[in-house]
């Protein structure tokens, strides 16, 4: 089947989240080192951006690097970050030229220097763009973002700048990482592995999850076509009945 042709373009989900998984079992396959899983997985993210935005899809965040991620082998970190920095200046003209805005989440402050500088000076130049925001989950965690938001909202609460009783989730909304982006319509995950990983918990609450077997290196612009159509064959209740909706 040619799953782009038979995609409603009046039905795309307005935000899919991806966690890229599998570089490292891709190396290994191939009896290569794991940092040459994470190299080869850049062209994997650079076919699943640009159809996202020759779709119409207007959000993309991508779970680039886990809190819990800093605790890999340093060698491997090191690389990860000196691939961040390569990758976002090779990365900048696709950007341009598809008109996307880069945005980030997570803890950014704990970035090294020359990582969170480029990270920063892509996120300036393409600012004004807006067919499609792709965001990078970096040095990013869930649950540690869910935890600042509570301190937050209890601090602005201690300071008397609203009451408890005035705490509903478009406040939660407010104070969290991602409070300019809507809620996750469409969280894939790749290689097979079927858990959250402490990825946007919040955010995915009716979220449709679609699991892949394919190492994230593999990964194409056709099975991102897949892994759409098999959202809008799906009906999104959100606690309705089936009848309700009909």
């Amino acid at each position: 089947m040619n799953f782009k042709e038979n995609i409603n373009p009046k039905k795309l989900p307005k935000h899919i989240a991806i966690i890229m998984d599998g570089n490292g079992r891709w190396a290994k396959k191939q009896g290569l080192m794991r940092v040459r899983g994470h190299e080869k997985g850049t062209k994997a993210v650079r076919e699943v951006v640009e159809a996202s935005a020759e779709l119409g899809v207007e959000n993309l965040t991508l779970y680039a690097f886990s809190t819990e991620n800093w605790n890999r082998p340093k060698v491997e970190v090191d690389m990860l970050m000196r691939l961040l920095v390569s990758s976002l200046k090779k990365e900048i003209k696709t950007l341009q030229d598809n008109n996307i805005k880069l945005n980030a989440i997570g803890c950014l402050d704990t970035l090294p220097p020359k990582a969170f500088k480029e990270l920063q000076e892509v996120i300036e130049k393409t600012s004004s763009n807006n067919r499609m925001t792709l965001t990078l989950a970096l040095s990013y965690g869930s649950r540690e973002e869910l935890c600042n938001m509570v301190k937050e909202i209890a601090n602005e609460v201690a300071a008397g700048e609203f009451s408890s009783k005035d705490i509903d989730e478009s406040v939660i909304n407010k104070h969290l990482y991602t409070r300019n982006l809507p809620d996750v319509d469409l969280l894939i995950r790749t290689s097979g592995e079927q858990r959250i990983s402490n990825f946007l918990l919040w955010q995915i609450a009716y979220a449709e999850l679609y699991f892949s077997e394919i190492l994230w290196p593999d990964y194409r612009r056709e099975d991102l076509y897949e892994a759409i159509y098999n959202y809008q064959n799906r009906e999104r209740r959100f606690g309705k009945t089936s009848e309700q909706l009909s």
